[in-house]
């Protein structure tokens, strides 16, 4: 796919730097370039209230349609959005799990009730979303899934048991979408639903994952005979694993241009220390800085590939490569920080964790290769679904 910008478009993006340079002032200066992967226990108070304003400058949700609260952008336009919104150092949306994932996912497979009674909070910046998924026997195997939903006729309702790992934010969060099997006798995917579950109810226990540097952004989320309605099954009981299959789709959708975005504003601040301690005089950092740059620049186009897709979310051969890529080249880049900075790499500005961007951005790309689908798993994903080879010999459960 290849992008072209009209004279429109280039005012729209005059449109959008104009209003973040505008609103990214006052109260939210303190937040730009805040709130991002590893960052995100801070200032969460402030980045609600910058849900909101987005919500009022019309900014939340761009490629809805209107009938849903968006501006039915263009795929440019969304393009441009999320560039511009990066390179003003817009803080880490902690919307943005309802409004990219959870919003996409209804409006390619809900029913008419569960978009008229979730998408306006969402839109709204008044509704908080976070991702049911991963479970301790289940992370990157996400079809082993042991987390159950059983009907209760007599109330009504779906009542859901089991446990859930890793949920960012969840103690912020008002609403989760839960990944549970419906079929006992099933153990791989099928048998599986995909509910929309309320958090603050008895049945719902969230326990805070400390890190070693003290913060807690990450959860474990319990389920004891929690409930929803019978109307939050989005499609049918067994239908669970497309419609999470979907949902991935859509995260690897036009909001990777933003990612990147902060990928090169971290590459900059390399560069730009490179060349104050000198280090970027050493030819085996600077080879590394144009590799980076050289992949960074393949990421991005391979990103124009994957926006050809449909609107279900359905896995595009380019999108399945793309979460091998981009962690690899970020473990990577986390690598060539620390080998720019040097001896300075190993001290601390102040206690307990003052860490610099780079330090930090050194610790997180640690786990990039492992969170979402470790690589392994993700190349298997590629040869097995991308390119139709047999699939790898699997013990009897």
């Amino acid at each position: 796919m290849q992008l072209r910008f009209t004279e429109a478009d280039e005012g729209f993006r005059t449109q959008v730097a104009d209003w973040l340079s505008d609103n990214l002032m006052g109260e939210f200066s303190a937040i730009r370039h805040r709130g991002g992967p590893g960052d995100e226990h801070v200032f969460v108070e402030e980045r609600k209230a910058w849900e909101k304003r987005l919500a009022e400058g019309g900014w939340t949700c761009i490629g809805w349609p209107e009938a849903w609260g968006g501006r039915s952008a263009t795929i440019e336009q969304q393009v441009i959005f999320n560039e511009e919104y990066a390179r003003a150092g817009g803080p880490g949306r902690v919307g943005h799990i309802g409004e990219t994932l959870t919003g996409p996912t209804l409006l390619a497979f809900g029913s008419e009730a569960q978009k008229q009674r979730y998408l306006p909070g969402i839109r709204a910046g008044t509704a908080l979303w976070c991702q049911g998924y991963s479970e301790p026997g289940a992370g990157s195997d996400l079809a082993a899934v042991r987390t159950r939903a059983e009907f209760d006729p007599g109330s009504q309702q779906w009542k859901i048991t089991g446990q859930k790992v890793w949920t960012s934010l969840a103690h912020e969060s008002d609403y989760v979408f839960v990944l549970a099997r419906t079929d006992a006798a099933e153990k791989t995917h099928k048998g599986l639903g995909f509910f929309l579950v309320p958090m603050a109810q008895p049945g719902v226990t969230i326990r805070p994952i400390t890190q070693l540097t003290g913060t807690a952004e990450f959860n474990e989320v319990f389920f004891d005979d929690a409930v929803c309605s019978a109307d939050d099954i989005v499609g049918e009981p067994g239908d669970g694993w497309k419609v999470a299959m979907g949902l991935l789709g859509f995260e690897r959708g036009v909001s990777t241009l933003g990612q990147q975005m902060l990928f090169q504003t971290e590459l900059d601040e390399i560069v730009r220390i490179a060349r104050e301690n000198g280090s970027g005089r050493n030819p085996a950092i600077r080879q590394r800085i144009a590799e980076a740059h050289i992949g960074l620049r393949t990421l991005r186009y391979n990103s124009l590939r994957m926006l050809s897709g449909g609107e279900d979310g359905a896995l595009s051969r380019e999108a399945m490569i793309y979460k091998l890529c981009w962690s690899s080249w970020h473990r990577n880049l986390g690598k060539l920080a620390m080998d720019v900075l040097g001896p300075d790499a190993e001290l601390l500005q102040s206690e307990p964790y003052g860490l610099n961007r780079l330090q930090s951005l050194f610790l997180f790309t640690r786990a990039d290769t492992i969170y979402g689908g470790t690589n392994q798993i993700q190349r298997n994903i590629i040869a097995e679904r991308a390119l139709g080879m047999p699939r790898e010999p699997r013990g009897q459960v």
